[in-house]
């Protein structure tokens, strides 16, 4: 089993991986869903980025999508197991229909995430491992550079397409 460092080094990937995939699955760089998403897109785009990442980008800000739904579900595994993650799950779904957000990427990243999690736990990892890894996941799309962070996103999405 590797230590702390490595095993969050190994949760971020794989939590990065895990809400990528499930926001390009569901769409989110194809136009901005959600109120607010193409005014981010628009602003990021103004300085050098792209487009379509921006959408991404915006729609994570704007509503609950698959990298909150990862976080949350290792919160909720990391309190009380399964029923932890499922419980954030509802939670994510109902923060969608808040935000009038008509796709279910959040709810499909907290439910993958909840047994993804859960699955690492019966193998030496920790779900604290997956909460630290989903931050600097995040930290990645959001906190390093937008410009960056969309053109990349803009990149995997054309290969979706």
């Amino acid at each position: 089993m590797p230590g702390d460092v490595e095993s969050i080094l190994i949760a971020a990937i794989i939590s990065w991986i895990l809400f990528v995939s499930i926001d390009l699955l569901f769409g989110l760089p194809k136009t901005g869903g959600v109120s607010g998403a193409r005014e981010i897109a628009g602003e990021i785009e103004r300085e050098g980025g792209s487009l379509h990442g921006g959408y991404m980008m915006g729609n994570i800000v704007c509503s609950p999508d698959a990298s909150a739904g990862t976080l949350l579900a290792a919160c909720g595994v990391y309190i009380a197991g399964i029923p932890g993650g499922l419980a954030a799950a509802v939670l994510v779904y109902v923060g969608n229909r808040i935000c009038y957000d008509r796709g279910y990427a959040g709810t499909t990243g907290a439910l993958a995430a909840t047994f993804l999690i859960y699955g690492f736990t019966t193998i030496g990892f920790s779900a604290a491992h997956f909460i630290a890894g989903m931050v600097i996941a995040i930290l990645t799309i959001q906190g390093i550079s937008h410009t960056h962070a969309s053109r990349l996103l803009s990149r995997l999405w054309g290969w979706r397409t």
